[in-house]
């Protein structure tokens, strides 16, 4: 399975960005696909997540501005959305997608930056 997320960039407090997230590969083992991000001089955390059967899931801190989506296209590829409105300067960092299975692999892209600046 391979991810590759872009979308990030610079962008004025309370302003908006969406990524996305390409996944492709043999999905068919992916039972869900989360956004995480690492903020400067924090830990990694997990932002947004959506699972199989569409449920999906919000760090506190993001509820109601942002909004994860996926377009299933079919099992060889899939792309995954995180809308982010009212950005704030604390959303800055490097925004990771990933995706896991059942029986507990995990896979990781590439970061892509998003900056708030305020």
């Amino acid at each position: 399975v391979q991810l590759q997320a872009s979308g990030g960039g610079l962008v004025q407090a309370g302003g908006s960005l969406r990524l996305s997230c390409a996944a492709s590969g043999e999905l068919f083992s992916i039972n869900g696909m989360d956004w995480y991000r690492r903020a400067p001089g924090k830990e990694r955390e997990l932002v947004a997540s959506v699972s199989t059967g569409r449920r999906s899931n919000y760090a506190e801190s993001v509820k109601g501005r942002f909004t994860i989506s996926t377009i299933a296209r079919d099992n060889a590829k899939n792309t995954v959305y995180l809308q982010m409105e009212s950005l704030k300067a604390e959303d800055t960092g490097i925004y990771f997608c990933h995706a896991w299975t059942l029986s507990g692999v995990n896979y990781w892209g590439q970061g892509t930056q998003v900056t708030v600046s305020s």
